[in-house]
């Protein structure tokens, strides 16, 4: 990576993704089904997170793994033209770049056909720890799809951020129940924020409550857990509290990235050093944002549209002690 200080290191899953706009259905078996369009974007938590960021005002770098392709070509193009810092992709001569294809329907969760690639081949070697060292905020999305960027491998990173005064944001992808705990046991300790969604979290650690998921983490040593419940809304959780919000109503095109757009408005907050009600607040606006265009990133907020959007609306946020 170049001499040049982001605030924001993104390491993670970068994946071309080619979307259908929403369908009234899926086609049948051997049924040709028109669209006026098919969208070739640029995703993956890493991607999406740093996208996002940029948008908010906040510089940002992205780490990950593509192919000798042109998929890799376009992911780099594109978010240098949005203003990601891109020198520290590494490419694999083996694998080829990762791809999503996203089938949204409409009244319908999304489906999704998705080819690992070289994000099975990104491994702490490929990360610039020089890199690390000068950011403010290390964030790392996907793992536990990321084979070679284990538990190990990410205390190691961890560890190092952390003696360098860098706070630690986590979010996951492709958990399994057969590993449950064992994959966090140890890394939760030098993790500042960890940011699962509920059904992550459920499968993780076997809890369908949000609030026993949460003890869950918080006692493996998470400082913070925001635990995302889509249309249910947010807990969020540290040592000595938790708080329960809703979520902001918005014409709801494609949700894809709106978990990502909420870590990218999340670590604004900690940059900013907002309590975490208006934290919250900010990020469930960026994330909301995110869910009105086709695309994982076209409808994210920038910052003075979040803060416009702000200005007429409230997010309802209770509470409470640990009982």
């Amino acid at each position: 990576m170049s001499s040049s200080t982001c605030d924001v290191l993104c390491i993670g899953v970068l994946v071309a993704d080619i979307l259908a706009p929403p369908l009234p259905r899926l086609p049948a078996a051997g049924e040709l089904l028109r669209v006026d369009d098919l969208m070739l974007s640029v995703g993956g938590c890493a991607a999406n997170a740093a996208i996002g960021l940029v948008k908010l005002g906040v510089s940002a770098a992205v780490a990950g793994k593509v192919g000798n392709d042109a998929f890799a070509d376009f992911i780099a193009d594109d978010l240098r033209a949005k203003g990601v810092n891109v020198a520290g992709l590494s490419v694999s001569q083996t694998l080829p770049t990762s791809r999503t294809v996203i089938l949204p329907v409409m009244g319908e969760d999304r489906r999704f056909i998705h080819a690992v690639g070289a994000n099975a081949a990104l491994s702490l070697s490929d990360i610039d720890l020089d890199a690390v060292a000068r950011c403010r905020v290390l964030y790392v999305g996907g793992y536990q799809i990321l084979p070679r960027l284990d538990q190990a491998a990410l205390v190691q990173l961890f560890g190092f951020a952390r003696q360098r005064g860098v706070k630690t944001v986590l979010d996951v992808a492709g958990v399994s129940a057969a590993a449950g705990m064992t994959p966090f046991e140890q890394v939760l300790g030098l993790t500042d924020v960890f940011l699962p969604n509920d059904d992550e979290a459920a499968i993780i650690t076997g809890e369908r409550d949000p609030l026993r998921q949460a003890q869950r983490f918080i006692q493996c040593g998470a400082g913070a857990v925001i635990i995302t419940q889509g249309g249910d809304g947010i807990l969020a959780a540290t040592t000595d509290r938790v708080l329960r919000a809703g979520v902001f109503p918005v014409d709801a095109i494609d949700p894809s990235g709106a978990g990502d757009a909420f870590d990218a408005g999340f670590i604004v907050g900690m940059l900013e050093g907002w309590d975490i009600e208006r934290t919250l607040e900010f990020a469930s606006a960026v994330g909301a944002s995110a869910c009105t265009r086709l695309g994982t990133t076209a409808g994210v907020f920038t910052r003075p549209q979040a803060l416009d959007f702000l200005a007429g609306h409230h997010l309802n946020i209770e509470r409470s002690p640990w009982q």
